[in-house]
């Protein structure tokens, strides 16, 4: 059996994606399971024991002429038995398209592809609650017509033993105490307008440090990430156990780094999806515009959130005709710190100052 998994878009999303990858395996254990994605991030996805194969796209090949091209060839070399589409976008409904002799070809239920996938997956209604991993899991239902499905909520992600040795030897090299625990903090964001407000990020840290010996990590990308990063650390002194330029390199890179730390702390966004999907359990502070119920999935992991969703009733309905800026501002440094404090405590009681 084969099975194809159209996924592209961006980290949170593909990350997400490997809980499906898992069920799969789990109900299809000799099936050879293929994961459609950008070229940008698939290499984090390399080697994943629920994984056979990973078919990029870059940048060049994911419009007109030479994205049809690939597609249909994508599709004419292989008999798939199952194609899901987790977009369900026009274009991604071209793979089904190009095997209209496929099972089960399963996708999200839009007006164009009505006679293009077979089994199509209600948005809205009664899915409204679940989660991203609960809304992609419900693609798999289908499949229960002629399998038995095994769910699960599993995305762990797969860094070789050698790659992690690496990086924390390239940690020690730059100074970090591993006798000493260590917060991945994602102070800047890829969106400015999903970043939490710069001074209170800084407060937050520094409250942080007055209570805890540890090490914080500033996690960012080269660009504007890394100059509000900088602009941090020179408010806070340049504090010792501050560490800014501590670089993943890669992705891969970046699952490392997460692995060796004891907590996420920080905007939402693909940071925290990996740090999630190696173990490591996270606070993160949510912008207005991404639901919180839908994007901090729950498993075995602790994952906490805080987002404008959170305040009270009699405060949402006061303040539900404010901007997006003046909601986001409603989440202040004692707040966030009212929720995180208790999580600091449980994970750094042996270092309190």
């Amino acid at each position: 059996m084969k099975i194809l998994i159209i996924r592209f878009r961006q980290i949170g999303d593909s990350v997400l994606t490997l809980a499906l990858c898992s069920s799969l395996r789990a109900s299809f254990d000799n099936a050879e399971i293929h994961l459609v994605l950008n070229k940008s991030i698939a290499s984090l996805f390399d080697n994943h024991p629920n994984i056979d194969k990973i078919i990029t796209f870059d940048k060049s090949e994911t419009s007109g002429f030479s994205y049809i091209k690939k597609v249909w060839k994508t599709m004419h070399e292989n008999h798939y038995d199952i194609i899901i589409d987790m977009r369900s976008t026009i274009k991604t409904s071209l793979f089904s398209l190009f095997s209209l002799h496929t099972d089960f070809r399963i996708g999200r239920k839009k007006w164009y592809n009505l006679f293009i996938h077979n089994h199509r997956i209600e948005n809205k209604n009664t899915h409204d609650k679940l989660d991203k991993i609960g809304k992609n899991l419900m693609l798999l239902s289908p499949l229960e017509k002629k399998y038995h499905v095994k769910y699960s909520r599993n995305f762990n992600l797969s860094i070789s033993a050698h790659e992690n040795a690496a990086f924390k030897n390239y940690m020690i090299q730059n100074g970090v105490d591993f006798s000493r625990p260590v917060i991945l903090a994602a102070v800047a964001s890829k969106l400015l307008h999903k970043m939490w407000n710069i001074n209170r990020m800084t407060e937050i840290l520094h409250r942080i440090l007055d209570n805890y010996d540890v090490q914080i990590i500033l996690n960012y990308v080269p660009g504007h990430e890394e100059k509000i990063a900088h602009e941090i650390y020179e408010k806070l002194n340049h504090n010792k156990n501050i560490f800014i330029d501590i670089n993943a390199g890669s992705l891969r890179g970046l699952a490392s780094l997460c692995s060796f730390c004891t907590l996420f702390f920080g905007n939402e966004g693909g940071t925290r999806h990996i740090a999630h999907a190696v173990d490591v359990p996270s606070f993160c502070i949510i912008s207005p515009d991404v639901k919180k119920s839908v994007w901090l999935p729950q498993n075995d992991i602790e994952a906490i959130g805080i987002s404008v969703d959170d305040l009270d009733e009699q405060t949402s309905q006061k303040n539900k005709n404010l901007t997006y800026q003046q909601l986001y501002d409603l989440i202040t440094v004692d707040v966030v710190w009212e929720q995180l404090n208790p999580m600091l405590e449980k994970y750094l009681k042996n270092n309190k100052l």
